[in-house]
């Protein structure tokens, strides 16, 4: 990877996320949705295309109103409802197979709804870096199409999730790859629409109100095995170091130590699921001279040894002693 790929574009070359589009809903009000909890890894997303939806979050949240254009991603998966505004009892809900996607519907004649609903996917151990980066619930706001406030990822979201309505609805040759691969790049366009919102959330997000941390997040991500030092990376964002830890502190909630052990981490996780790669060549390309130092902080991070971590996409591998 060159090194001028901005740090968006690092963090999602790291992780593995895959999205898929489920659920086609056309409703008339009164209806109310309930969710579950998901699995682990899974991160369920509702695009409200028109009417208006009311999301009661998990115990402790506050109910959120989400109009037309609205994005809603369950970060964390937690169960949720989402209802329309009235509140009164819902009726029965149809459901049938359409073309790539399930239809669910109702009789109810009131506001009437049009949503997408799906979900992505991320690969462990990369799912830990959504619940430690970023928020449990995100919401991408709709911006007025015309206003001098529009913000060109909002609007680029808008045409996607527009061409994600037209294929829900088509049925056309290929609708069903196509759809996974827009949900795939709505993952990648609402973390930049969300970070370039006057407001961004808490976490790696809040870059965006930080530029200046950038070149320090960019060079972590560009040459991970560096044993970066405190102020060297202070250096490239021309802050003090005591600054540069407090900034980094309160824009991304973690150190600059374990952002840095998560990327490295998250890197050799990958690397382990190739059988030819030695876990001595894979501790060295994350920057551990010692296999038992990589060992150790491998086991703290992802929960296994390397050699467990490994077994699990090798099927009927024999574990070496490095491995152990």
């Amino acid at each position: 990877m060159s090194h001028d790929i901005d740090w968006l574009s690092r963090f999602l070359a790291t992780v593995s996320v895959t999205g898929r589009l489920e659920i086609r809903c056309l409703y008339g009000a009164p209806w109310n949705i309930t969710y579950i909890d998901s699995p682990p890894g899974e991160m369920p997303y509702h695009l409200v295309i028109r009417g208006t939806a009311v999301l009661e979050p998990p115990p402790g949240g506050k109910p959120t109103t989400l109009a037309a254009g609205d994005i809603l991603l369950m970060v964390q998966g937690g169960a949720h409802v989402l209802r329309d505004v009235s509140g009164l009892p819902p009726g029965p809900v149809h459901e049938r197979e359409a073309l790539n996607v399930l239809l669910s519907e109702n009789e109810g004649e009131g506001e009437p709804l049009e949503m997408l609903c799906g979900r992505f996917v991320i690969a462990p151990p990369h799912d830990r870096w959504l619940r430690h980066y970023l928020p449990p619930t995100l919401v991408i706001r709709a911006r007025k199409s015309g206003s001098h406030d529009e913000l060109p990822a909002a609007n680029r979201l808008s045409r996607l999730v527009s061409l994600m309505r037209e294929e829900s609805a088509d049925e056309g040759l290929g609708g069903y790859a196509l759809l996974n691969s827009l949900s795939s790049a709505l993952f990648a366009l609402a973390l930049r629409a969300s970070s370039e919102a006057d407001a961004p959330p808490a976490g790696l997000l809040s870059l965006a109100a930080h530029p200046r941390l950038a070149p320090a997040i960019s060079a972590m991500f560009s040459d991970p095995a560096r044993a970066w030092t405190l102020p060297e990376l202070a250096a490239l964002t021309h802050m003090s170091r005591a600054t540069f830890m407090r900034r980094f502190q309160e824009g991304l909630g973690r150190s600059a130590s374990e952002f840095l052990q998560d990327i490295r981490m998250s890197l050799a996780a990958n690397d382990l699921k190739n059988p030819g790669r030695a876990t001595e060549v894979v501790a060295e390309a994350v920057g551990y001279q010692s296999v038992s130092a990589f060992r150790r902080v491998f086991t703290e991070r992802i929960g296994m040894t390397p050699g467990a971590w490994r077994r699990q996409f090798t099927a009927g591998a024999i574990s070496t002693r490095s491995d152990e």
